[in-house]
């Protein structure tokens, strides 16, 4: 991101001030996905990012994950994986994220080789979750650096919550392999994971060449990736001590420009 374009929105009229002082300082990550089409960040520094939370409301917002339906949607036969899903959308630069109306979730068999090709129609992410603090935080920051990189779109934003069991065989994060998502940046961050091994991200380039690989292992972990120019996907998981249950729970944010 180049110090012009940070000046000129920092000088129009819809650059929110209160703002400003936060997204500056992480001008680097915009820089390191820039060059290298992905950046991660650990749970403290992604928490400090997006500002102080409170403990009570933290908790609230994680324990939802406790509340997830059954992904029915699953060409392998798989009961692994449990979802929900909402839409919302951005204005240009990103500068204001709004709901937009429950819709489903569409991919091509060309991005998603397993479950592609229909229209999905998952429960809704509950209302008082999508308006929680905690939400809007993590949808405003990635809402703001995307459209710092490409401040001229529109963003169609779509946000999932999901929970992988593992159960007494291997729950796939990404059942689908190696993958697009057919957008144009992802926002992936962990809430949890409670009793399992595995679980390791990839992320390679179109050529098939690895670029990062790393296990999401405390609350808040997070990756954000170009997804025009890698792929990415998570090893399966498994549980540590079989006679309980194991979970990795994620939030993943998609942005496409509208």
């Amino acid at each position: 991101m180049s110090k012009l374009l940070l000046d000129f929105l920092k000088e129009t009229p819809s650059f929110d001030s209160k703002f400003s002082s936060q997204f500056i300082e992480p001008e680097t990550h915009c820089i390191k996905l820039t060059k290298n089409d992905f950046v991660k960040f650990e749970g403290d520094q992604f928490s400090e990012v997006l500002g102080a939370s409170d403990k009570v409301s933290f908790e609230q917002f994680c324990a939802s994950w406790n509340d997830l339906p059954e992904d029915t949607y699953m060409s392998d036969g798989g009961r692994y994986r449990l979802r929900r899903h909402a839409v919302f959308s951005a204005n240009k630069s990103g500068l204001e994220v709004r709901p937009k109306p429950h819709q489903p979730h569409y991919q091509t068999t060309h991005f998603n080789t397993l479950n592609g090709g229909l229209q999905r129609y998952f429960e809704p992410i509950k209302e008082d979750i999508c308006d929680c603090k905690i939400m809007r935080s993590i949808l405003n920051f990635g809402a703001r650096t995307f459209g710092t990189l490409s401040p001229l779109n529109e963003w169609h934003i779509e946000v999932h919550q999901f929970r992988i069991l593992a159960g007494d065989d291997q729950g796939k994060p990404t059942p689908e392999g190696m993958h697009q998502d057919g957008v144009d940046y992802v926002l992936m961050t962990l809430i949890q994971r409670s009793n399992i091994v595995g679980g390791e991200t990839i992320v390679q380039n179109l050529e098939g060449n690895e670029v990062a690989k790393f296990t999401l292992t405390n609350p808040m972990e997070s990756i954000m990736i170009n997804d025009l120019r890698v792929a990415h996907g998570v090893t399966p998981i498994l549980k540590v001590d079989s006679a309980l249950s194991g979970h990795r729970d994620m939030l993943v944010i998609t942005y496409k420009r509208a």
